[in-house]
């Protein structure tokens, strides 16, 4: 007869590494990958909007690094994207001005867009 110790039954049994479909696993969460799809929202977004800024917001527990986009009546977009240094070439590249999500948090246009909506403002 074995004898069972109180943790022994959340120890891991004999498996040295995941397999490799959990590799984009981050918390109980799966992680979808930035595609061409993102990139091409994120362009399209740019294009038929003004006053466009891109906050980047840092991978997370649950999600990883995003790219916010928020026009200038607060209207908003979020996307995955690969890193955070690509977040913020691409928002040069498209010269949109970008910060860190982090440091300076959403501005209150997104906020206040969020909060017209919700009303049935818009």
């Amino acid at each position: 007869m074995t004898v069972m110790g109180l943790f022994d039954r959340f120890r891991r049994t004999g498996r040295t590494s995941r397999p490799a479909h959990d590799a984009a696993r981050t918390g109980s969460t799966r992680v979808r990958a930035a595609d061409g799809e993102d990139v091409r929202h994120l362009e399209q977004f740019i294009a038929t909007r003004q006053g466009v800024e891109g906050f980047v917001e840092p991978r997370t527990a649950v999600s990883d690094v995003t790219l916010l986009l928020v026009a200038h009546d607060g209207e908003w977009t979020r996307r995955r994207v690969p890193s955070v240094k690509w977040a913020h070439d691409f928002a040069n590249r498209h010269r949109v001005p970008s910060y860190d999500a982090a440091v300076v948090g959403v501005p209150q246009r997104m906020r206040d867009y969020n909060r017209r909506r919700k009303a049935g403002g818009i």
